[in-house]
C-alpha cells in the first residue's frame, strides 16, 4: 500500500480535505465542506505530480544527475570506428552554479507554484479561512519538495 499511487492520492485528498474542513469550522458548513473538497482536489493532484515535477527538474538542472542517467556522452560513428570525444566537463564556478540551481531552483518553483494555485483556488471557491486553510497544505508540500529535492541532489554528488 505504501507504494501505491491510488493510496498516496487518496491520503492526500483525505487529510487536506479534512484540515481545509478543521480550518474552517467556524463557518457554515457548506463553505467548510467546499473548502475541504477544494483543498481535498488540489491536494490529491499534487501529489500525483509533485514527485515526478521534481525528478525531472533536478535531472535538467543537475550535470551529475544527467551524466549518471546517459544523457551526456561522445559520439561516434555506428562502427565503433571514430575516435571517442572527450565530455566536456562544466567549468568549476558554471558546475558549482548548476549544481546550486540544482538544489535550491526545484523546491523555489513548487513552492511558489504550490502557493499560488492554494491561493488563487481557494480565493475564488470564496473559502473563508484562506490563510489558515493553506497553511498546512503549503507546509506539507514544501517540506516534502525541499527533503526529497535534498535526496536528488545528493545522490546526484555522492553526498
Amino acid at each position: 500500500m505504501a507504494s501505491s499511487t491510488f493510496a498516496h492520492v487518496a491520503f492526500g485528498f483525505i487529510a487536506m480535505g479534512a484540515w481545509a474542513v478543521f480550518a474552517n469550522r467556524a463557518h457554515p458548513l457548506p463553505q467548510a465542506l467546499l473548502a475541504g473538497l477544494v483543498q481535498g482536489a488540489i491536494s490529491g493532484t499534487l501529489t500525483l505530480f509533485l514527485k515526478k515535477f521534481l525528478e525531472w527538474m533536478s535531472k535538467r538542472l543537475s550535470p551529475a544527475l544527467r551524466q549518471a542517467q546517459g544523457d551526456a556522452g561522445g559520439s561516434g560513428d555506428a562502427g565503433g570506428n571514430a575516435p571517442v570525444q572527450e565530455v566536456r566537463r562544466p567549468e568549476p564556478v558554471e558546475g558549482q552554479a548548476r549544481s546550486l540551481a540544482a538544489l535550491v531552483l526545484p523546491p523555489l518553483v513548487t513552492a511558489t507554484a504550490i502557493g499560488t494555485i492554494l491561493f488563487t483556488a481557494h480565493t475564488l471557491a470564496g473559502t473563508p479561512e484562506v490563510l489558515a486553510t493553506i497553511a498546512v497544505p503549503f507546509t506539507v508540500s514544501t517540506s516534502y519538495a525541499i527533503l526529497y529535492n535534498l535526496r536528488l541532489w545528493r545522490a546526484a554528488h555522492d553526498r
